[in-house]
Protein backbone atom coordinates (compact mmCIF):
# COMPACT_ATOMS: atom_id res chain seq x y z
CA UNK A 1 0.00 0.00 0.00
CA UNK A 2 1.40 3.35 -1.11
CA UNK A 3 -1.36 5.55 0.19
CA UNK A 4 -0.60 9.08 1.42
CA UNK A 5 -1.68 10.12 4.95
CA UNK A 6 -4.24 12.49 3.43
CA UNK A 7 -5.91 9.66 1.45
CA UNK A 8 -6.03 7.40 4.54
CA UNK A 9 -7.63 10.17 6.52
CA UNK A 10 -10.35 10.45 3.88
CA UNK A 11 -11.06 6.72 4.16
CA UNK A 12 -11.47 7.00 7.93
CA UNK A 13 -13.76 9.98 7.60
CA UNK A 14 -15.92 8.23 5.02
CA UNK A 15 -16.24 5.10 7.18
CA UNK A 16 -17.16 7.05 10.31
CA UNK A 17 -19.73 9.12 8.41
CA UNK A 18 -21.40 5.96 7.12
CA UNK A 19 -21.51 4.52 10.63
CA UNK A 20 -23.05 7.71 11.98
CA UNK A 21 -25.66 7.71 9.21
CA UNK A 22 -26.57 4.07 9.88
CA UNK A 23 -26.85 4.78 13.60
CA UNK A 24 -29.26 7.64 13.00
CA UNK A 25 -31.43 5.51 10.69
CA UNK A 26 -31.66 2.60 13.17
CA UNK A 27 -34.71 2.71 15.41
CA UNK A 28 -34.84 0.07 18.16
CA UNK A 29 -38.11 -1.85 18.28
CA UNK A 30 -39.54 -3.64 21.27
CA UNK A 31 -41.37 -6.89 20.54
CA UNK A 32 -43.75 -7.85 23.34
CA UNK A 33 -43.53 -11.46 24.45
CA UNK A 34 -45.84 -13.20 26.87
CA UNK A 35 -44.11 -15.33 29.46
CA UNK A 36 -45.99 -17.63 31.79
CA UNK A 37 -44.98 -19.72 34.78
CA UNK A 38 -45.61 -23.38 35.50
CA UNK A 39 -47.62 -23.69 38.70
CA UNK A 40 -48.42 -27.42 38.78
CA UNK A 41 -47.32 -30.54 36.92
CA UNK A 42 -49.25 -33.81 36.69
CA UNK A 43 -48.96 -36.91 34.52
CA UNK A 44 -49.40 -35.67 30.97
CA UNK A 45 -50.59 -32.15 31.83
CA UNK A 46 -49.30 -28.90 33.33
CA UNK A 47 -51.06 -25.86 34.76
CA UNK A 48 -49.56 -22.46 34.06
CA UNK A 49 -50.29 -18.89 35.07
CA UNK A 50 -49.87 -15.89 32.83
CA UNK A 51 -50.14 -15.96 29.03
CA UNK A 52 -53.36 -13.92 28.90
CA UNK A 53 -53.42 -13.92 25.09
CA UNK A 54 -52.96 -17.64 24.49
CA UNK A 55 -55.58 -19.27 22.23
CA UNK A 56 -57.31 -22.61 22.36
CA UNK A 57 -55.08 -25.45 21.05
CA UNK A 58 -52.14 -23.04 20.60
CA UNK A 59 -48.68 -24.48 21.00
CA UNK A 60 -46.60 -23.40 23.98
CA UNK A 61 -42.95 -24.15 24.66
CA UNK A 62 -41.41 -24.96 28.03
CA UNK A 63 -37.81 -24.71 29.11
CA UNK A 64 -35.83 -27.54 27.55
CA UNK A 65 -37.88 -27.60 24.34
CA UNK A 66 -40.89 -29.57 25.58
CA UNK A 67 -44.10 -28.51 23.81
CA UNK A 68 -47.70 -28.57 24.88
CA UNK A 69 -51.18 -27.62 23.66
CA UNK A 70 -53.32 -25.10 25.52
CA UNK A 71 -56.44 -27.09 26.33
CA UNK A 72 -58.20 -25.41 29.24
CA UNK A 73 -58.51 -21.61 29.14
CA UNK A 74 -59.66 -20.60 32.59
CA UNK A 75 -59.78 -17.11 34.06
CA UNK A 76 -56.68 -17.43 36.21
CA UNK A 77 -54.79 -20.36 34.71
CA UNK A 78 -54.27 -22.40 31.56
CA UNK A 79 -54.35 -26.20 31.40
CA UNK A 80 -51.76 -27.55 28.96
CA UNK A 81 -51.60 -31.05 27.46
CA UNK A 82 -47.96 -32.12 27.25
CA UNK A 83 -46.57 -33.67 24.07
CA UNK A 84 -43.74 -35.52 25.72
CA UNK A 85 -42.20 -36.73 28.94
CA UNK A 86 -42.88 -34.42 31.87
CA UNK A 87 -40.01 -35.72 34.03
CA UNK A 88 -37.84 -32.62 33.46
CA UNK A 89 -40.70 -30.16 33.97
CA UNK A 90 -40.95 -28.42 37.33
CA UNK A 91 -43.09 -25.75 38.91
CA UNK A 92 -41.65 -22.27 38.51
CA UNK A 93 -40.20 -22.79 35.04
CA UNK A 94 -41.00 -20.34 32.26
CA UNK A 95 -43.30 -21.10 29.35
CA UNK A 96 -43.77 -19.06 26.16
CA UNK A 97 -46.33 -18.89 23.39
CA UNK A 98 -45.44 -20.03 19.88
CA UNK A 99 -48.27 -18.20 18.14
CA UNK A 100 -49.38 -21.17 16.05
CA UNK A 101 -51.33 -24.40 16.30
CA UNK A 102 -49.75 -27.81 16.06
CA UNK A 103 -48.89 -28.90 12.53
CA UNK A 104 -47.26 -31.93 10.98
CA UNK A 105 -45.02 -32.66 8.00
CA UNK A 106 -46.79 -34.04 4.91
CA UNK A 107 -45.73 -35.22 1.46
CA UNK A 108 -44.20 -38.15 -0.40
CA UNK A 109 -41.19 -38.14 1.91
CA UNK A 110 -43.32 -39.85 4.54
CA UNK A 111 -44.02 -42.95 2.42
CA UNK A 112 -42.26 -45.98 3.78
CA UNK A 113 -41.43 -44.29 7.09
CA UNK A 114 -42.38 -45.02 10.70
CA UNK A 115 -42.91 -41.76 12.59
CA UNK A 116 -44.61 -40.38 15.68
CA UNK A 117 -47.40 -37.73 15.59
CA UNK A 118 -44.79 -34.95 15.79
CA UNK A 119 -43.09 -36.17 12.61
CA UNK A 120 -40.03 -37.59 14.35
CA UNK A 121 -38.57 -40.71 12.74
CA UNK A 122 -38.79 -43.95 14.70
CA UNK A 123 -37.25 -46.29 12.11
CA UNK A 124 -33.62 -45.16 12.37
CA UNK A 125 -33.52 -43.94 8.76
CA UNK A 126 -32.78 -40.31 9.55
CA UNK A 127 -34.97 -37.25 9.70
CA UNK A 128 -38.11 -37.09 7.59
CA UNK A 129 -37.73 -34.83 4.57
CA UNK A 130 -40.71 -32.66 3.79
CA UNK A 131 -41.33 -29.18 2.40
CA UNK A 132 -44.98 -28.84 3.42
CA UNK A 133 -46.78 -28.82 6.73
CA UNK A 134 -50.48 -28.93 7.59
CA UNK A 135 -52.33 -28.30 10.88
CA UNK A 136 -53.52 -31.47 12.57
CA UNK A 137 -56.99 -29.97 13.12
CA UNK A 138 -58.60 -29.05 9.80
CA UNK A 139 -62.25 -28.53 8.85
CA UNK A 140 -63.86 -31.36 6.92
CA UNK A 141 -64.75 -30.90 3.26
CA UNK A 142 -67.98 -29.01 2.61
CA UNK A 143 -71.03 -30.99 1.53
CA UNK A 144 -71.06 -29.42 -1.94
CA UNK A 145 -67.42 -30.46 -2.42
CA UNK A 146 -68.13 -34.15 -1.82
CA UNK A 147 -68.81 -36.73 -4.52
CA UNK A 148 -70.87 -39.90 -4.05
CA UNK A 149 -69.09 -43.15 -3.24
CA UNK A 150 -69.08 -45.06 -6.52
CA UNK A 151 -65.64 -46.72 -6.76
CA UNK A 152 -65.00 -49.95 -4.83
CA UNK A 153 -62.09 -50.50 -2.48
CA UNK A 154 -61.15 -54.16 -2.80
CA UNK A 155 -59.87 -55.75 0.41
CA UNK A 156 -59.04 -59.15 -1.07
CA UNK A 157 -61.33 -60.79 1.51
CA UNK A 158 -64.26 -62.70 0.00
CA UNK A 159 -66.59 -62.16 2.93
CA UNK A 160 -66.04 -58.39 2.83
CA UNK A 161 -65.93 -57.74 -0.91
CA UNK A 162 -68.97 -59.91 -1.60
CA UNK A 163 -71.23 -59.35 1.42
CA UNK A 164 -70.01 -56.13 3.10
CA UNK A 165 -68.49 -54.08 0.25
CA UNK A 166 -66.46 -50.95 0.96
CA UNK A 167 -66.26 -47.94 -1.37
CA UNK A 168 -63.52 -45.36 -1.69
CA UNK A 169 -64.44 -42.45 0.55
CA UNK A 170 -66.44 -44.60 2.97
CA UNK A 171 -66.02 -44.97 6.74
CA UNK A 172 -66.36 -48.62 7.77
CA UNK A 173 -66.03 -49.51 11.44
CA UNK A 174 -64.26 -52.72 12.50
CA UNK A 175 -65.26 -53.84 15.98
CA UNK A 176 -65.03 -56.91 18.14
CA UNK A 177 -63.59 -58.27 21.37
CA UNK A 178 -59.88 -58.57 22.07
CA UNK A 179 -57.89 -61.01 19.95
CA UNK A 180 -60.55 -61.57 17.29
CA UNK A 181 -58.52 -60.45 14.26
CA UNK A 182 -59.47 -56.77 13.90
CA UNK A 183 -55.95 -55.59 13.06
CA UNK A 184 -55.39 -58.56 10.74
CA UNK A 185 -58.50 -57.66 8.75
CA UNK A 186 -57.39 -54.04 8.38
CA UNK A 187 -53.87 -55.09 7.39
CA UNK A 188 -55.32 -57.43 4.76
CA UNK A 189 -57.05 -54.43 3.20
CA UNK A 190 -53.75 -52.50 3.24
CA UNK A 191 -51.83 -55.37 1.64
CA UNK A 192 -54.41 -55.72 -1.13
CA UNK A 193 -53.77 -52.13 -2.29
CA UNK A 194 -50.42 -53.11 -3.72
CA UNK A 195 -50.39 -52.04 -7.36
CA UNK A 196 -53.76 -50.27 -7.03
CA UNK A 197 -52.31 -46.73 -6.76
CA UNK A 198 -53.74 -46.31 -3.26
CA UNK A 199 -51.72 -44.65 -0.49
CA UNK A 200 -52.19 -46.21 2.95
CA UNK A 201 -51.76 -44.66 6.39
CA UNK A 202 -51.67 -46.95 9.43
CA UNK A 203 -52.11 -45.14 12.75
CA UNK A 204 -51.25 -47.22 15.84
CA UNK A 205 -52.83 -45.51 18.84
CA UNK A 206 -51.45 -46.53 22.23
CA UNK A 207 -50.40 -49.99 21.01
CA UNK A 208 -47.80 -52.27 22.54
CA UNK A 209 -44.35 -51.82 21.02
CA UNK A 210 -44.16 -55.55 20.18
CA UNK A 211 -47.49 -55.42 18.32
CA UNK A 212 -46.38 -52.36 16.33
CA UNK A 213 -43.07 -54.01 15.45
CA UNK A 214 -44.93 -57.10 14.24
CA UNK A 215 -47.23 -54.98 12.09
CA UNK A 216 -44.32 -53.08 10.52
CA UNK A 217 -42.55 -56.39 9.84
CA UNK A 218 -45.64 -57.73 8.03
CA UNK A 219 -45.90 -54.60 5.91
CA UNK A 220 -42.23 -54.82 5.00
CA UNK A 221 -42.28 -58.54 4.20
CA UNK A 222 -45.40 -58.24 2.05
CA UNK A 223 -44.02 -55.26 0.10
CA UNK A 224 -46.62 -52.80 1.40
CA UNK A 225 -44.34 -50.42 3.29
CA UNK A 226 -43.26 -48.34 0.23
CA UNK A 227 -46.83 -47.02 -0.21
CA UNK A 228 -47.67 -46.84 3.51
CA UNK A 229 -47.10 -44.25 6.24
CA UNK A 230 -46.99 -45.69 9.77
CA UNK A 231 -47.81 -43.28 12.61
CA UNK A 232 -47.09 -44.76 16.02
CA UNK A 233 -47.81 -43.93 19.64
CA UNK A 234 -46.91 -46.63 22.11
CA UNK A 235 -48.63 -47.49 25.35
CA UNK A 236 -45.98 -45.74 27.45
CA UNK A 237 -46.11 -42.48 25.49
CA UNK A 238 -47.65 -39.34 26.91
CA UNK A 239 -51.47 -39.31 26.69
CA UNK A 240 -51.22 -36.03 24.77
CA UNK A 241 -49.37 -37.78 21.94
CA UNK A 242 -51.97 -40.55 21.92
CA UNK A 243 -54.72 -37.94 21.69
CA UNK A 244 -53.26 -36.05 18.71
CA UNK A 245 -52.09 -39.17 16.78
CA UNK A 246 -55.25 -39.80 14.68
CA UNK A 247 -55.60 -36.10 13.82
CA UNK A 248 -51.98 -35.93 12.68
CA UNK A 249 -52.40 -39.08 10.60
CA UNK A 250 -55.55 -37.64 9.00
CA UNK A 251 -53.69 -34.50 7.93
CA UNK A 252 -50.98 -36.64 6.33
CA UNK A 253 -53.67 -38.59 4.46
CA UNK A 254 -55.57 -35.45 3.44
CA UNK A 255 -52.48 -34.11 1.70
CA UNK A 256 -52.55 -37.06 -0.70
CA UNK A 257 -56.33 -36.85 -1.08
CA UNK A 258 -56.18 -33.17 -2.04
CA UNK A 259 -53.52 -34.08 -4.61
CA UNK A 260 -56.09 -36.30 -6.36
CA UNK A 261 -54.98 -39.65 -4.98
CA UNK A 262 -56.97 -42.40 -3.23
CA UNK A 263 -56.00 -42.98 0.40
CA UNK A 264 -56.84 -45.68 2.94
CA UNK A 265 -56.34 -44.86 6.62
CA UNK A 266 -56.59 -47.30 9.54
CA UNK A 267 -57.11 -46.06 13.12
CA UNK A 268 -55.98 -48.85 15.45
CA UNK A 269 -57.75 -48.29 17.68
CA UNK A 270 -60.09 -45.51 18.80
CA UNK A 271 -60.81 -47.21 22.12
CA UNK A 272 -57.31 -46.27 23.26
CA UNK A 273 -57.87 -42.78 21.88
CA UNK A 274 -61.03 -42.37 23.97
CA UNK A 275 -59.21 -43.61 27.08
CA UNK A 276 -56.37 -41.13 26.55
CA UNK A 277 -58.86 -38.29 26.14
CA UNK A 278 -60.69 -39.42 29.28
CA UNK A 279 -57.43 -39.40 31.22
CA UNK A 280 -56.55 -35.89 30.07
CA UNK A 281 -60.06 -34.58 30.75
CA UNK A 282 -60.16 -35.96 34.28
CA UNK A 283 -56.71 -34.57 35.06
CA UNK A 284 -57.87 -31.17 33.78
CA UNK A 285 -60.95 -31.37 36.04
CA UNK A 286 -63.45 -31.51 33.20
CA UNK A 287 -66.88 -32.83 34.22
CA UNK A 288 -67.18 -36.59 33.58
CA UNK A 289 -70.19 -38.20 31.96
CA UNK A 290 -71.14 -41.74 30.99
CA UNK A 291 -68.33 -44.22 31.70
CA UNK A 292 -66.37 -41.23 33.12
CA UNK A 293 -65.89 -39.94 29.56
CA UNK A 294 -66.31 -36.20 28.89
CA UNK A 295 -69.46 -34.99 27.21
CA UNK A 296 -67.72 -34.08 23.94
CA UNK A 297 -66.30 -37.55 23.25
CA UNK A 298 -68.79 -37.96 20.40
CA UNK A 299 -67.64 -34.69 18.85
CA UNK A 300 -63.92 -35.49 18.89
CA UNK A 301 -64.56 -38.72 16.97
CA UNK A 302 -67.13 -37.27 14.58
CA UNK A 303 -64.90 -34.37 13.55
CA UNK A 304 -62.11 -36.88 12.96
CA UNK A 305 -64.11 -39.27 10.79
CA UNK A 306 -65.98 -36.54 8.89
CA UNK A 307 -62.67 -35.74 7.20
CA UNK A 308 -62.99 -39.01 5.23
CA UNK A 309 -64.78 -38.43 1.94
CA UNK A 310 -64.51 -38.46 -1.84
CA UNK A 311 -63.90 -35.10 -3.51
CA UNK A 312 -65.50 -33.83 -6.69
CA UNK A 313 -63.52 -34.15 -9.95
CA UNK A 314 -62.98 -30.38 -10.09
CA UNK A 315 -61.15 -30.69 -6.74
CA UNK A 316 -58.96 -33.54 -7.94
CA UNK A 317 -61.30 -36.47 -7.34
CA UNK A 318 -59.22 -37.87 -4.48
CA UNK A 319 -60.71 -39.97 -1.71
CA UNK A 320 -59.99 -40.83 1.91
CA UNK A 321 -61.37 -44.16 3.13
CA UNK A 322 -61.33 -44.73 6.89
CA UNK A 323 -61.26 -48.05 8.73
CA UNK A 324 -61.55 -47.17 12.42
CA UNK A 325 -61.14 -50.04 14.87
CA UNK A 326 -62.85 -50.21 18.26
CA UNK A 327 -62.69 -52.86 20.93
CA UNK A 328 -65.82 -54.27 22.59
CA UNK A 329 -66.05 -55.99 25.96
CA UNK A 330 -67.93 -59.28 26.29
CA UNK A 331 -69.61 -58.74 22.89
CA UNK A 332 -71.37 -55.62 24.19
CA UNK A 333 -72.18 -53.63 21.06
CA UNK A 334 -74.33 -51.19 23.04
CA UNK A 335 -71.44 -49.72 25.02
CA UNK A 336 -70.80 -45.98 24.83
CA UNK A 337 -67.89 -45.76 22.37
CA UNK A 338 -69.09 -48.56 20.00
CA UNK A 339 -72.57 -47.05 19.67
CA UNK A 340 -71.08 -43.60 19.08
CA UNK A 341 -68.86 -44.86 16.27
CA UNK A 342 -71.59 -47.03 14.76
CA UNK A 343 -73.76 -43.92 14.42
CA UNK A 344 -70.89 -41.88 12.94
CA UNK A 345 -69.64 -44.38 10.36
CA UNK A 346 -71.25 -45.77 7.20
CA UNK A 347 -71.37 -49.37 8.38
CA UNK A 348 -69.59 -51.86 10.59
CA UNK A 349 -67.81 -55.21 10.36
CA UNK A 350 -68.33 -57.20 13.54
CA UNK A 351 -65.88 -59.96 14.44
CA UNK A 352 -67.43 -62.64 16.63
CA UNK A 353 -65.31 -64.32 19.33
CA UNK A 354 -67.47 -67.42 18.98
CA UNK A 355 -66.56 -67.80 15.31
CA UNK A 356 -62.93 -67.00 16.08
CA UNK A 357 -62.77 -69.75 18.70
CA UNK A 358 -64.20 -72.21 16.17
CA UNK A 359 -61.50 -71.37 13.63
CA UNK A 360 -63.78 -69.47 11.24
CA UNK A 361 -61.32 -66.84 10.02
CA UNK A 362 -61.88 -64.04 9.36
CA UNK A 363 -64.48 -64.26 12.12
CA UNK A 364 -66.92 -61.85 10.45
CA UNK A 365 -70.49 -62.12 11.69
CA UNK A 366 -72.42 -61.45 8.49
CA UNK A 367 -75.71 -61.02 10.33
CA UNK A 368 -74.41 -58.16 12.51
CA UNK A 369 -72.26 -56.53 9.83
CA UNK A 370 -73.52 -54.02 7.29
CA UNK A 371 -72.26 -51.58 4.67
CA UNK A 372 -74.70 -48.73 4.16
CA UNK A 373 -72.79 -47.07 1.31
CA UNK A 374 -70.49 -49.63 -0.28
CA UNK A 375 -73.29 -51.42 -2.13
CA UNK A 376 -73.46 -48.50 -4.54
CA UNK A 377 -69.77 -48.91 -5.28
CA UNK A 378 -69.66 -52.70 -5.49
CA UNK A 379 -68.77 -54.16 -8.85
CA UNK A 380 -71.85 -55.29 -10.73
CA UNK A 381 -70.40 -58.74 -11.19
CA UNK A 382 -70.61 -59.25 -7.42
CA UNK A 383 -74.25 -58.23 -7.37
CA UNK A 384 -75.11 -61.09 -9.72
CA UNK A 385 -73.78 -63.69 -7.27
CA UNK A 386 -73.65 -62.16 -3.79
CA UNK A 387 -77.37 -61.45 -3.38
CA UNK A 388 -78.41 -65.11 -3.44
CA UNK A 389 -75.39 -66.03 -1.36
CA UNK A 390 -76.23 -63.70 1.52
CA UNK A 391 -79.84 -64.92 1.60
CA UNK A 392 -78.75 -68.57 1.61
CA UNK A 393 -76.24 -67.90 4.38
CA UNK A 394 -78.84 -66.12 6.52
CA UNK A 395 -81.25 -69.02 6.10
CA UNK A 396 -78.50 -71.47 7.02
CA UNK A 397 -77.73 -69.64 10.27
CA UNK A 398 -81.38 -69.79 11.30
CA UNK A 399 -81.68 -73.47 10.41
CA UNK A 400 -78.44 -74.29 12.19
CA UNK A 401 -79.68 -72.67 15.36
CA UNK A 402 -82.96 -74.57 15.06
CA UNK A 403 -81.10 -77.86 14.49
CA UNK A 404 -79.27 -77.50 17.79
CA UNK A 405 -82.42 -78.66 19.57
CA UNK A 406 -82.31 -82.01 17.78
CA UNK A 407 -85.52 -81.41 15.86
CA UNK A 408 -86.59 -83.69 13.04
CA UNK A 409 -85.47 -82.23 9.71
CA UNK A 410 -86.54 -83.11 6.20
CA UNK A 411 -84.18 -83.68 3.30
CA UNK A 412 -84.48 -80.14 1.91
CA UNK A 413 -83.56 -78.66 5.28
CA UNK A 414 -80.61 -81.00 5.63
CA UNK A 415 -79.43 -80.01 2.17
CA UNK A 416 -79.75 -76.31 3.02
CA UNK A 417 -77.69 -76.81 6.16
CA UNK A 418 -74.97 -78.72 4.30
CA UNK A 419 -74.89 -76.03 1.61
CA UNK A 420 -74.63 -73.32 4.26
CA UNK A 421 -71.71 -75.04 5.91
CA UNK A 422 -69.87 -74.96 2.61
CA UNK A 423 -70.67 -71.29 2.19
CA UNK A 424 -69.11 -70.63 5.58
CA UNK A 425 -66.09 -72.75 4.63
CA UNK A 426 -65.63 -70.83 1.37
CA UNK A 427 -65.82 -67.48 3.14
CA UNK A 428 -62.89 -68.51 5.32
CA UNK A 429 -59.50 -67.26 4.23
CA UNK A 430 -55.90 -67.46 5.33
CA UNK A 431 -54.21 -64.55 7.01
CA UNK A 432 -52.67 -62.02 4.61
CA UNK A 433 -53.72 -64.08 1.57
CA UNK A 434 -55.80 -61.73 -0.63
CA UNK A 435 -57.88 -63.21 -3.45
CA UNK A 436 -58.30 -61.49 -6.82
CA UNK A 437 -61.64 -60.29 -8.16
CA UNK A 438 -61.86 -63.03 -10.80
CA UNK A 439 -61.05 -65.75 -8.28
CA UNK A 440 -63.62 -64.45 -5.82
CA UNK A 441 -66.40 -64.37 -8.41
CA UNK A 442 -65.47 -67.85 -9.65
CA UNK A 443 -65.68 -69.28 -6.12
CA UNK A 444 -69.01 -67.54 -5.50
CA UNK A 445 -70.44 -68.83 -8.76
CA UNK A 446 -69.37 -72.35 -7.84
CA UNK A 447 -71.13 -71.95 -4.50
CA UNK A 448 -74.35 -70.76 -6.11
CA UNK A 449 -74.21 -73.67 -8.55
CA UNK A 450 -73.80 -76.09 -5.56
CA UNK A 451 -70.57 -77.42 -7.06
CA UNK A 452 -68.96 -77.61 -3.62
CA UNK A 453 -71.81 -79.61 -2.05
CA UNK A 454 -70.22 -82.91 -3.05
CA UNK A 455 -66.92 -81.99 -1.40
CA UNK A 456 -66.46 -83.10 2.23
CA UNK A 457 -66.03 -80.26 4.67
CA UNK A 458 -62.50 -81.32 5.65
CA UNK A 459 -61.42 -80.95 1.99
CA UNK A 460 -63.08 -77.59 1.33
CA UNK A 461 -59.89 -75.57 1.76
CA UNK A 462 -58.03 -77.67 -0.80
CA UNK A 463 -60.97 -77.62 -3.22
CA UNK A 464 -61.27 -73.87 -2.94
CA UNK A 465 -57.54 -73.46 -3.61
CA UNK A 466 -57.93 -75.50 -6.80
CA UNK A 467 -60.75 -73.24 -8.01
CA UNK A 468 -58.74 -70.11 -7.19
CA UNK A 469 -55.76 -71.48 -9.12
CA UNK A 470 -57.99 -72.29 -12.07
CA UNK A 471 -59.44 -68.78 -12.03
CA UNK A 472 -55.92 -67.45 -12.49
CA UNK A 473 -55.87 -68.96 -15.95
CA UNK A 474 -59.08 -67.23 -17.02
CA UNK A 475 -59.24 -65.21 -20.21
CA UNK A 476 -57.52 -61.83 -19.89
CA UNK A 477 -60.42 -60.03 -21.55
CA UNK A 478 -62.83 -61.63 -19.08
CA UNK A 479 -60.68 -60.54 -16.14
CA UNK A 480 -60.58 -56.98 -17.47
CA UNK A 481 -64.36 -56.90 -17.86
CA UNK A 482 -64.89 -58.03 -14.29
CA UNK A 483 -62.32 -55.58 -12.94
CA UNK A 484 -63.93 -52.74 -14.91
CA UNK A 485 -67.18 -53.20 -12.96
CA UNK A 486 -69.09 -54.40 -16.02
CA UNK A 487 -72.09 -56.63 -15.56
CA UNK A 488 -71.62 -60.37 -15.48
CA UNK A 489 -73.05 -61.59 -18.76
CA UNK A 490 -74.50 -65.03 -19.37
CA UNK A 491 -71.50 -66.07 -21.45
CA UNK A 492 -69.03 -64.98 -18.77
CA UNK A 493 -71.08 -66.68 -16.07
CA UNK A 494 -71.14 -69.92 -18.05
CA UNK A 495 -67.40 -69.73 -18.76
CA UNK A 496 -66.45 -69.23 -15.11
CA UNK A 497 -68.88 -71.90 -13.92
CA UNK A 498 -67.48 -74.37 -16.43
CA UNK A 499 -63.95 -73.46 -15.31
CA UNK A 500 -64.84 -74.16 -11.69
CA UNK A 501 -66.70 -77.39 -12.55
CA UNK A 502 -63.74 -78.73 -14.52
CA UNK A 503 -61.32 -77.88 -11.73
CA UNK A 504 -63.49 -79.55 -9.08
CA UNK A 505 -64.03 -82.66 -11.22
CA UNK A 506 -60.27 -83.03 -11.62
CA UNK A 507 -59.80 -82.48 -7.91
CA UNK A 508 -62.50 -85.03 -7.06
CA UNK A 509 -60.91 -87.63 -9.30
CA UNK A 510 -57.55 -87.17 -7.58
CA UNK A 511 -58.96 -87.23 -4.04
CA UNK A 512 -61.81 -89.72 -4.43
CA UNK A 513 -59.83 -92.54 -2.95
CA UNK A 514 -59.22 -90.53 0.23
CA UNK A 515 -62.79 -89.42 0.81
CA UNK A 516 -64.91 -91.44 3.15
CA UNK A 517 -68.57 -92.03 2.56
CA UNK A 518 -70.54 -90.99 5.65
CA UNK A 519 -73.60 -93.11 6.38
CA UNK A 520 -76.89 -91.17 6.44
CA UNK A 521 -78.24 -90.33 9.89
CA UNK A 522 -81.45 -91.66 11.31
CA UNK A 523 -84.47 -89.63 10.20
CA UNK A 524 -85.52 -89.28 13.81
CA UNK A 525 -82.42 -87.24 14.58
CA UNK A 526 -81.29 -83.93 13.26
CA UNK A 527 -77.80 -83.15 12.02
CA UNK A 528 -75.01 -82.68 14.52
CA UNK A 529 -75.56 -79.51 16.48
CA UNK A 530 -73.75 -76.62 14.86
CA UNK A 531 -71.87 -73.86 16.64
CA UNK A 532 -73.72 -70.90 18.04
CA UNK A 533 -72.07 -67.87 16.46
CA UNK A 534 -73.08 -65.67 19.39
CA UNK A 535 -72.04 -68.08 22.12
CA UNK A 536 -69.22 -67.11 24.43
CA UNK A 537 -66.43 -69.63 23.84
CA UNK A 538 -65.48 -69.51 27.50
CA UNK A 539 -68.99 -70.55 28.60
CA UNK A 540 -69.85 -74.27 28.29
CA UNK A 541 -73.11 -75.26 26.69
CA UNK A 542 -75.83 -76.31 29.13
CA UNK A 543 -76.42 -80.02 29.38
Amino acid sequence: MNRTPATLQQVYDDAFSRMAEARTRFTPQLVPSEVGTVTRVSTGIATISGLPGVGFEELVRFEGGLRGIAFNLDEDEVGVVLLGDHASLQAGQEVRREGRVMDVAVGDGLLGRVIDPLGRALDGLGAVRSTHRLPIERPAAAIMDRAPVTVPLQTGLKVVDALIPIGRGQRELILGDRQTGKTALALAAVLNQRGQDVVCVYCAIGQRAAAVARTVAVLREQGALPYTVVVVTEGNDAPGLTYVAPYAASSMAEHFMEAGRDVLIVYDDLTQHARAYRELSLLLRRPPGREALPADIFYIHSRLLERSTRLLPRLGGGSLTALPIVETEAQNLSAYIPTNLISITDGQIYLSPGLFALGVLPAVDVGLSVSRVGGKAQRKAYGAVAGDLKLAYAQFEELETFARFGARLDDDTRQSIEHGRRIRACLQQGEFAPVSVVAQITVLLALNATLFDAVPLQHMAAAQAVVVAAAGSADTALAERLSAADELGDADRAALTALARQALETFAAEQESQWKVVAPQDDEQGPPPGPDRNANPATPEPS
